[in-house]
């Protein structure tokens, strides 16, 4: 992707800004923290200037998403075991992650998740069965991604990003009060995609979010074979691109970076790049073994930094979550999961045309789409005759 300074008069920022400052560019030196590992709050300098704490209802709000997110998580990966989903990479260990990328975006801005973001998508609001459409291989996407303002699900990795930063642009040239975020994980930061993207976001100066998930692997791949950089957030200072990172197990830390990111975006002054450190506590999808790569004491070790139990103790401690909260919550997370089994049973012996996997490929589809439909339809029939 390139930017074409002869696309017309709208294809600049109608003020051109003088180039920022390295200063005003750079993240902390340390990722954001707000909450310690054993639920208290942090001390100076954990709190730089410029983050503010979400307000108590927000943070209520985000346990309860939290509590719904990993039974609606650990309810997956069941389904996946049972061969009711062709497969499913969970996010166990990132919720505070996914919940707060969703709750930092207005009804109106655009969310551009992976594959590994099916909590972000029922935190959202969507549809859990719709949300698990493409794991179970029925079709690309299962929700509505206009009504919904969500893009599909992507598996490529980083592709997702140049279309995060074109619906941006496009929002911004069409005067449209929308901010765009683009969820991605570390190994898609070593893809051209990502590159392109933040390279174009910044030149013209579109409002969108790069929120990267640093799990710690690619797949199998550990962080410090994929680069040399001294946190993945750095990454966004040599495209003109304010950049932070953050804690990405305390929930409060990063809904307070992304809430100022969104903002930052929402009030034209371009994008902004997050990286939250977190851990994937599951295996990369149902079919990996990571004992191949990694060990059992450095799971337990992040083990003490889970999210989910973070934020109840900080809860807990300042007097805004009891037990009947914490009852509570579990309760509608089981019955949001007996939901979503009742409703898979009930789908189970469902057959997919084959015939539909050539609707909405293109609004008008081409003679060689139409020309492939006929043979398909043709063997079809062949076979079942």
């Amino acid at each position: 992707m390139s930017a074409n300074p002869s696309a017309g008069p709208s294809a600049n920022p109608s003020a051109k800004p003088a180039r920022t400052a390295v200063g005003d560019l750079l993240p902390s030196p340390a990722p954001i923290r707000f909450v310690t590992e054993a639920g208290t709050a942090a001390e100076p300098p954990e709190l730089p200037a410029g983050y503010a704490e979400p307000p108590d209802e927000s943070l209520l709000d985000a346990y309860r998403r939290m509590v719904v997110g990993r039974r609606f998580d650990t309810q997956s990966t069941a389904l996946a075991k049972q061969g009711r989903l062709a497969v499913y990479p969970s996010s166990r260990g990132q919720e505070a992650c996914q919940v707060a990328g969703v709750l930092a975006l207005g009804e109106r801005d655009w969310l551009f998740p992976t594959y590994r973001d099916c909590v972000a998508l029922v935190a959202r609001g969507l549809d859990p069965v719709e949300a698990l459409t493409l794991l179970r291989g029925d079709w690309h996407c299962g929700y509505d991604p206009m009504a919904t303002r969500t893009a599909p699900q992507c598996t490529p990795l980083a592709t997702q990003v140049p279309h995060a930063t074109g619906m941006a642009d496009a929002l911004r040239r069409k005067g449209e009060d929308a901010v765009v975020m683009a969820f991605v994980g570390d190994g898609g930061t070593s893809e051209g995609d990502f590159h392109e993207a933040l390279n174009f976001a910044a030149v013209f100066r579109a409002p969108v979010v790069f929120f990267v998930q640093n799990n710690g692997y690619a797949i199998s791949v550990p962080l410090a074979k994929q680069t040399a950089a001294p946190a993945l957030a750095y990454k966004g200072i040599g495209y003109g691109v304010r950049s932070e990172q953050v804690d990405g197990n305390d929930l409060v830390a990063v809904l307070s970076v992304l809430t100022a990111a969104v903002a930052h975006a929402r009030a034209g002054q371009g994008p902004f790049l997050v990286e939250a450190h977190t851990y994937r506590m599951a295996p990369h999808t149902n079919s990996d073994d990571p004992s191949r790569y990694r060990d059992e004491a450095e799971v337990r070790r992040w083990s003490t930094a889970d999210p989910l139990r973070r934020l109840e103790t900080y809860l807990r401690g300042r007097g805004l979550l009891d037990d009947a909260d914490v009852t509570a919550a579990r309760e509608e997370a089981e019955a949001f999961a007996a939901d979503l089994r009742r409703r898979m049973d009930a789908d189970a012996d469902t057959e997919p045309d084959p015939l539909e996997l050539f609707d909405h490929v293109y609004a008008e589809p081409t003679p060689q789409l139409l020309e492939q439909r006929d043979q398909l339809t043709a063997e079809l029939q062949t076979r079942n005759s």
